[in-house]
């Protein structure tokens, strides 16, 4: 394989998962980890990727491009159980505000068979809680993104500003202690800053690969929330700034 061809390979792998790793590349591509050490340290040096200790993590802004049809194909078993882990924190007859994305959905999935008030702010949301018979479902208004099927825009804010939630279950594109949580665009981050506002708790959903990728919009510090839910690849540093900090970390 040519070094144009590795480069590419590599590339492709890093805008699916946002991290790669040595060995795994050298495996996949059938090379040595000195080669595939060398060809990241020259995607490194031209700005298409950072290296960290035994791989690399993307540069780019994640979300825009990946179709929603892929991103819940991906690692859904782990969303599953994220989302099963965040329903088993929210009490029966709390009022609950249920964030959008793939990761949303399987939450609004794990609790169509508890007695809630809920607000889904997507369609896929929507459909999954319709079906439960103790679910009081409030739907907000608002333009819904195609394909995304993300319901966003002012409407959308003004109605999740006119109620008060015990608990908002919140997803993200990407986090960092830095930046903080983030959305890919400036709509979605409008609405996340609105559920956290109008609820007395936010739960966190975030897998560890999360905390590999960088997304436009800011939604607030990841201080700033209640509980973290999370799996074992989240780095550890970020896991213990955050505890010391006072958030209640579940790693399933």
């Amino acid at each position: 394989m040519n070094v144009e061809l590795r480069h590419r390979e590599i590339l492709e792998a890093l805008h699916r998962s946002g991290r790669v790793e040595v060995p795994e590349l050298a495996e996949r591509l059938d090379i040595s980890a000195i080669t595939i050490r060398r060809d990241l340290d020259h995607l490194a040096s031209v700005g298409a990727l950072r290296r960290v200790r035994g791989g690399a993590v993307t540069t780019a802004l994640r979300g825009e491009g990946l179709p929603f049809d892929v991103r819940a194909a991906d690692e859904a078993p782990l969303k599953t159980r994220l989302a099963t882990t965040a329903a088993g924190l929210i009490a029966d007859g709390e009022a609950v505000v249920i964030d959008s994305g793939t990761t949303g959905a399987a939450a609004a999935a794990a609790l169509a068979s508890r007695r809630i008030h809920a607000m889904p702010l997507s369609v896929q949301a929507i459909a999954a809680l319709t079906a439960g018979p103790g679910v009081d479902l409030i739907l907000p208004g608002g333009s819904v993104r195609k394909p995304e099927g993300t319901l966003v825009g002012p409407a959308t804010e003004r109605s999740i500003a006119a109620l008060r939630f015990d608990t908002a279950v919140m997803t993200c594109c990407a986090a960092s202690p830095e930046a903080g949580v983030m959305a890919y665009d400036l709509g979605d981050a409008a609405v996340k800053q609105a559920i956290r506002a109008a609820s007395a708790r936010t739960i966190l959903i975030a897998e560890g690969a999360k905390f590999t990728r960088s997304a436009l919009a800011v939604v607030c510090p990841l201080e700033d929330v209640d509980v973290l839910i999370t799996d074992d690849s989240a780095p550890t540093a970020v896991l213990e700034r955050l505890n010391a900090s006072g958030v209640h970390i579940e790693v399933c």
